[in-house]
């Protein structure tokens, strides 16, 4: 038997190194902007709701138009999209800091989160994309996205957690600051590994090019898996910021949440050396209950005002979140053809994006309305919504069979008349 490929080999990879560095120094940013905007504008208006509705905003704008620069990113090449949107960004931020601490009306600050949140850099599906085109439909293409999700996590651990610590340590704009500095400087160093980026598909193919990745129905079941996602995200980076402030440790956000994610981490890592079984349409409907059910206890143990107890649930929260993430990315893969990929990855970021916008501005309100504990339903709501559309619709996951082997069948079929000789 041959062994399973691991991340040894993975990272062996010609020109792995070149752009994984600067990918993740650009991706921070991703992991900073949400809590960023929440501390932010909660410290100047005294309000989760209004912290929740900006970052919503932020998080809708960028799921409605991470696909679209995805598109564009695969017709013309990653650099073309990536530098001129890394600058708008920054540009975008700048602003709304500036109208943040100036106590600008609600509106202005809605309308700055659009153009922030539709110019942020969907550097995680640029790599995802540029580890496909690498390895070509090979075996590592699992420990690919099992890598891939723990680097995700780890920017997960690092960012929230740095933009914390800068918020309540330094400043309240600092996060904010510090996330369009490295979107900048990471997204231009990114950039400029054009070597490793996958082809430009200018000139239309002769299957179908001009389609939307969304015309693969297995995409389309994807992206409820990843608003649930983006539910816990959200759900939990509100709550936890609101549950800290209610019990006067604001400080132990960061490590709260760095617990939830380190767990999502740790679950990936292990995902990537485990020698699964079962294919990855019938793992996701499964992955997506567990997570559903590992949500329930988050109420309760809020409720229970400690911190130790939270945060032993957010573990086991971030353990269910990793085998979600890294199946329906493996899907994408198997499902979608390269032409179309770094679109199909940003078809599901954004869902995360949306997810976690929507899932901030409600646990804000609950937050404000019900208190802290509330906005812990949110997750739980969204994963169980995740779970029953994945189950329900599960038969769609599984890849279909290849169109030249279809037209060999029928070509064997029916209508194929074979000479005889008769007395």
């Amino acid at each position: 038997m041959a062994s399973k490929p691991g991340y040894r080999q993975l990272l062996r990879t010609p020109g792995a190194w070149s752009f994984l560095i600067p990918g993740f120094l650009a991706r921070q940013p991703f992991a900073m902007l949400t809590i960023g905007i929440v501390l932010l504008v909660q410290h100047t208006t005294g309000s989760f709701g209004t912290a929740g509705a900006v970052s919503a905003a932020t998080g809708v704008s960028m799921a409605l138009c991470a696909p679209q620069a995805g598109k564009l990113a695969d017709r013309f090449g990653q650099r073309a999209v990536l530098v001129p949107g890394a600058v708008l960004h920054a540009a975008a931020v700048t602003l709304l800091i500036f109208l943040a601490l100036a106590e600008a009306p609600l509106w202005s600050l809605l309308l700055t989160a659009v153009p922030t949140g539709a110019s942020v850099p969907q550097v995680g599906p640029m790599v995802r994309a540029r580890w496909a085109h690498r390895l070509n439909g090979g075996p590592l293409l699992p420990t690919a996205a099992a890598f891939e999700s723990v680097t995700d996590e780890l920017t997960f651990v690092v960012g929230p957690v740095l933009a914390t610590a800068l918020c309540t340590g330094v400043h309240p704009a600092a996060g904010l600051t510090a996330e369009a500095a490295l979107t900048v400087v990471g997204g231009l160093l990114f950039a400029a590994q054009s070597r490793t980026a996958p082809p430009a598909h200018r000139a239309p193919g002769t299957e179908r090019s001009g389609r939307s990745a969304l015309a693969v129905p297995g995409v389309r079941v994807l992206i409820p898996v990843f608003l649930g996602i983006g539910a816990v995200f959200g759900g939990m980076q509100v709550s936890l910021t609101a549950f800290t402030e209610s019990i006067g440790q604001p400080g132990a956000n960061g490590l709260l949440y760095g617990v939830f994610a380190g767990g999502n981490m740790l679950a990936g890592v292990a995902c990537g050396v485990i020698v699964w079984r079962s294919a990855p349409h019938r793992r996701l409907p499964r992955a997506s209950a567990v997570l559903a059910l590992m949500t329930v206890p988050l109420w309760f143990a809020a409720s229970a005002g400690t911190t130790a107890v939270l945060g032993a649930v957010g573990l086991l929260v971030g353990l269910a979140v990793a085998p979600a993430m890294i199946t329906g990315f493996t899907l994408v893969e198997q499902l979608v053809p390269a032409r179309s990929r770094t679109e199909a990855f940003t078809w599901l970021t954004g869902a995360v994006a949306l997810g976690q916008a929507a899932a901030a501005t409600t646990a804000g309100q609950l937050a404000d309305g019900f208190g802290a504990a509330a906005g812990f339903t949110v997750p739980l709501i969204g994963t169980a919504l995740a779970a029953l559309a994945v189950n329900t619709l599960r038969a769609h996951l599984a890849p279909r069979p290849a169109q030249g082997s279809e037209s060999t069948v029928a070509a064997r079929g029916a209508g194929h008349r074979v000479t005889v000789a008769v007395d």
